[in-house]
């Protein structure tokens, strides 16, 4: 079955990804009058604990518009990854130009002079102007993009994130806004963010942290959540053992200051821990055709960098750009090519930066 979107439009894209590269790219595209589908595999996005710092204005930098209520639903500064989509999902659903199917989950991706696809697991065909992935670090749509590389490589490490009502905790606070604290084989980075009603006062915060720890990997490969050096899934609290549990308890009573010690053991008291190992993708092209690479799936860093929300942004923004705001068919494949020009050298220098963690913190494990 084939599925293709009615004329009458400047033009049409397929967004791989319904994440935050996904939503941002689908935000971009609209405002340059496309008329776009995102097509999300999961149902659920959760990240426990992961902060993202959003520079002033984003949201209205990505629409071309103001709240109309002038209540910003994307506030700037460090905020949690779960408030950052949220913030992100709220526009795109208020958005006519963006569609969001959900669960639907492609497998393959093709084009030719006139139009690009994407084929789903139940056989359907989706076709448009142009297919953008933004399917993360396991893209399929990266398989089209690069077949010779197609995978990101797992950087000898992960990182278990949690997230905490600042309430909870009695400690005394922390001085500044964040730590980086290395400790044995272990670095830590914590963080205030705002409460779940955007508060900043002390006592109504929340507090995230993320623990990179490079002794666990077997751990890691037992529950497949690595495979041959290549990244396949997050850790769940159930696919942890609770040994693994005490010891991370144990730990972090031992090595880490108050009050980051209290809202780790906090979070695995809750079991609210989720582990990510981490992968890198350096990339050597971002388009081919009509088919072209965000966020994740064009360019993965450590999150050592804390640039790589940014760098999804600015991946939005310049593909909009590149297309030049008329979306005009035949020169989908030149303006992909403008973007790759603009965003490659960048993107690759991003992920480079991070590597030099990685090869200090897991030397045995960073890729190569």
């Amino acid at each position: 079955m084939t599925k293709d979107h009615q004329p009458g439009t400047r033009g049409s894209a397929i967004v791989v990804g319904a994440s935050l590269a996904g939503l941002m790219s689908a935000l971009t595209l609209s405002r340059i009058g496309l008329r776009v589908t995102m097509l999300e595999r999961s149902t659920r996005k959760v990240r426990t604990g992961a902060a993202l710092p959003v520079s002033d204005g984003l949201l209205e930098r990505l629409t071309g518009r103001r709240s109309p209520d002038g209540k910003d639903i994307l506030p700037s500064g460090g905020q949690a990854w779960a408030d950052v989509h949220a913030g992100l999902s709220s526009a795109a659903q208020a958005d006519p130009g963006i569609s969001l199917r959900s669960p639907v989950r492609v497998t393959d991706v093709g084009q030719d002079e006139r139009s690009a696809w994407v084929v789903t697991d139940d056989g359907e065909f989706v076709r448009a102007d142009l297919v953008v992935g933004a399917d993360g670090h396991a893209s399929v749509v990266r398989r089209h993009i690069a077949p010779e590389a197609p995978d990101a490589t797992f950087s000898g490490y992960v990182i278990w994130l949690g997230l905490v009502d600042e309430r909870e905790i009695r400690s005394r606070p922390w001085p500044s806004d964040l730590a980086i604290l290395y400790k044995q084989d272990y670095c830590l980075n914590a963080y205030y963010l705002p409460g779940a009603d955007g508060s900043l006062a002390q006592g109504k915060r929340r507090i995230g942290w993320g623990w990179y720890d490079s002794s666990r990997n077997d751990l890691l490969r037992a529950r497949g959540a690595v495979i041959d050096d290549v990244v396949q899934r997050t850790l769940r609290a159930a696919d942890v053992p609770g040994t693994t549990f005490d010891e991370l308890a144990d730990e972090a009573q031992e090595i880490w200051p108050s009050p980051w010690r209290e809202a780790i053991v906090d979070c695995i008291r809750r079991r609210a821990v989720i582990g990510t190992p981490i992968g890198e993708y350096l990339p050597h092209r971002l388009a081919s055709g009509r088919v072209c690479l965000v966020g994740d799936a064009a360019h993965l860093p450590s999150p050592m960098t804390g640039s790589g929300f940014d760098a999804s942004a600015q991946d939005a923004l310049t593909l909009a750009e590149a297309l030049g705001g008329n979306g005009n068919r035949g020169s989908i494949s030149g303006a992909l090519r403008r973007y790759e020009a603009a965003r490659l050298d960048p993107a690759r220098q991003l992920v480079r930066s991070g590597r030099h963690f990685s090869n200090s913190f897991a030397p045995r494990g960073a890729a190569q």
